[in-house]
């Protein structure tokens, strides 16, 4: 009966940490409210796509594929290739900010009610910054 019960835990401890990554799946409108951003998971990564722009048709305009320019924001993917790293923190990724039409690297992390800390940089973490999105219900 002990062993059972011990098997049961780990079970449970083990399928509540796989889990725990997808936790930044959702909608979040960005600092601001300048934009909406869906984060999704394909294979073992986390991808965010802008879907609603505060601006309706706003070009990505700054862009430096002169290709590009003439796309709309709306349905860009802005977030690419982030992992988790099993403690809250999602990272290895980058960030495409269409203000500028630079990429950064980036990581990703969540408060006590699922909000977002999203930190662009060049180079180490401690040469960017922060902002706050808050998850959409």
């Amino acid at each position: 009966m002990k062993n059972i019960l011990t098997l049961i835990l780990l079970f449970i401890s083990i399928s509540n940490f796989a889990q725990s990554g997808d936790a930044l799946i959702g909608t979040y409108m960005t600092d601001k409210s300048e934009g909406m951003v869906d984060i999704i998971k394909k294979g073992s990564k986390y991808y965010g796509t802008l879907t609603w722009t505060k601006t309706p048709g706003k070009l990505d305009a700054n862009n430096p594929d002169a290709k590009q320019k003439t796309d709309k924001l709306a349905g860009k993917e802005i977030l690419k290739d982030f992992v988790f790293d099993g403690k809250d923190l999602w990272h290895e990724g980058t960030i495409y900010d269409p203000k500028n039409g630079k990429t950064y690297s980036c990581k990703i992390t969540r408060d006590e009610k699922g909000n977002l800390n999203v930190r662009g940089y060049i180079g180490v973490s401690m040469l960017g910054r922060t902002t706050f999105w808050v998850k959409v219900k």
